[in-house]
């Protein structure tokens, strides 16, 4: 079953043309990795899948993203409640200055939940599900800044998916952590997909091919090939891919 159908997608920071006919299909329940060298759209189409870009002044777009079938760039789509949907972990670490309880609970009371016995539900609930709960259970009212970075990066997913996501969109996730670190929110990942959507940006081929079912190469705006992630790294079928995965290109 396809998550997102994206026909077509053409993306503008004012007159620049980041996004150049993008089309593909995204799988539920799977990993989809986009790859490619710094500069070629591929953040950028992962911030077009919650609309994230909205918060650009002077950005346009053109085509189509449909979200089980419903195409989120309409005028009628509220944008909060696709953000809830379709939850975003960032670069960096970013926990609030707050509590890890707090931090967990943010979205649930934001959204009216307001009886702590629901809150402590879905606060354990969520570090659980990041794969937290044991190291932080006897400190959820320590501030979350005070955890290591790879713990602050499972905060964050935790944070996400404690308003009960569809989809989960990673931009290099692990580019600020250590080889451990990095290691957890893989073999994180993988628990996590059973129930969600996951769409990871990543500037490490290795990390895609680790992680990740289907993979697409961007390059210069444009998506040279999507495929499974096997044939992309073992046969690709467009030369400037294989140029790349090789490495005599990018």
């Amino acid at each position: 079953m396809n998550k997102f159908v994206v026909q077509n997608l053409n993306f503008y920071y004012g007159k620049f043309r980041a996004l150049s006919g993008v089309t593909l299909t995204i799988p539920d329940r799977q990993i989809t990795a986009l790859i490619g060298p710094s500069g070629c759209g591929k953040s950028t189409f992962l911030r077009c899948l919650n609309r994230m870009n909205d918060t650009i002044s002077g950005t346009r777009v053109e085509g189509k993203v449909l979200l089980e079938g419903q195409d989120i760039y309409e005028r009628r789509v509220n944008v909060t409640d696709l953000r809830r949907r379709v939850g975003m972990v960032f670069q960096r670490p970013n926990p609030f200055p707050q509590s890890v309880y707090d931090n967990v609970a943010f979205g649930p009371r934001a959204l009216g939940t307001v009886r702590k016995s629901q809150l402590d539900d879905i606060v354990e609930e969520s570090l659980r599900g990041a794969g937290l709960w044991e190291e932080v259970k006897d400190h959820l009212n320590q501030d979350a800044l005070s955890f290591s970075l790879g713990q602050q990066q499972r905060l964050c997913i935790a944070r996400a998916i404690a308003v009960k996501p569809e989809v989960i969109l990673m931009d290099e996730p692990c580019s600020a952590l250590d080889p451990i670190e990095t290691l957890q929110i893989e073999e994180l990942m993988q628990k996590l997909k059973v129930n969600y959507c996951i769409v990871i940006v990543t500037h490490s081929m290795q990390q895609a091919a680790r992680v990740s079912e289907w993979t697409g190469f961007f390059w210069l705006g444009e998506l040279v090939e999507f495929d499974s992630t096997a044939k992309i790294f073992t046969n690709p079928s467009q030369p400037l891919t294989e140029n790349y995965i090789t490495g005599r290109a990018g």
